[in-house]
């Protein structure tokens, strides 16, 4: 804010604290994660800067964070028998079958081969799908019992898959390599690249409120 005194310093607030996953610092604007373990998606977060003026003036934005989950421990990893690049073709309808099977929300994680070269993509019949599973109040399921679900359902997962691929098709369970970084890092780097954009966007749109409400 380019007035003076204390009608140039902005304080900043989640109204209401709407959610206990984030805080804001107050002088700076910059938000936070408290705790994010085991939880993914989108948050909104609405967010208020109001001076120090005698008549203070407020304005407000709500600002999106995503979390990205792709660190956690949970991730389960299937092997299936289809070249990498059909897959990848049909990742979407591939995805319908796994939640239609589990009864969970599912989110593609990962999609590779052990072989990276165009001719090999096409020839090499191994394909790895990294997973992880959401409950209705987007809680991370346990990879134990995702395992266990896809175990019960692996007979219809691969009749469903044999549809779409055209072809037999098994899905095996293989256990994923553990990846060090935690959720609340991963939020954090997430946080940092939304947060350069938005927040500059946000103090534009403060500053030419306070502006017109003063003219």
């Amino acid at each position: 804010d380019p007035d003076s005194g204390d009608n140039g310093l902005l304080l900043y607030s989640l109204v209401n604290h709407q959610t206990n996953e984030f805080d804001i610092d107050e002088n700076t604007g910059h938000i936070f994660t408290v705790s994010v373990a085991g939880k993914a998606g989108t948050f909104y977060l609405e967010v208020q800067a109001a001076d120090k003026g005698t008549r203070r003036l407020t304005a407000r934005t709500t600002v999106n964070v995503t979390v990205d989950s792709s660190s956690s421990n949970n991730i389960v990893m299937m092997v299936l028998n289809q070249k990498i690049n059909v897959v990848e073709k049909n990742i979407a309808e591939v995805k319908r079958v796994l939640e239609d099977k589990l009864a969970w929300r599912v989110y593609i994680v990962d999609v590779y081969s052990s072989e990276f070269e165009r001719k090999a993509r096409s020839s090499t019949d191994v394909t790895y799908v990294k997973i992880i599973a959401f409950d209705e109040a987007n809680q991370e399921i346990s990879a134990q019992d995702v395992k266990r679900k896809l175990r019960e359902q692996k007979s219809n997962i691969e009749t469903e898959l044999e549809k779409i691929f055209s072809t037999s098709v098994t899905a095996a369970i293989e256990e994923a390599p553990t990846d060090s970084a935690t959720p609340e890092l991963t939020a954090t780097i997430v946080l940092s690249v939304l947060l350069a954009c938005t927040l500059i966007a946000f103090l534009v749109y403060v500053l030419f409120t306070m502006r017109r409400k003063r003219y």
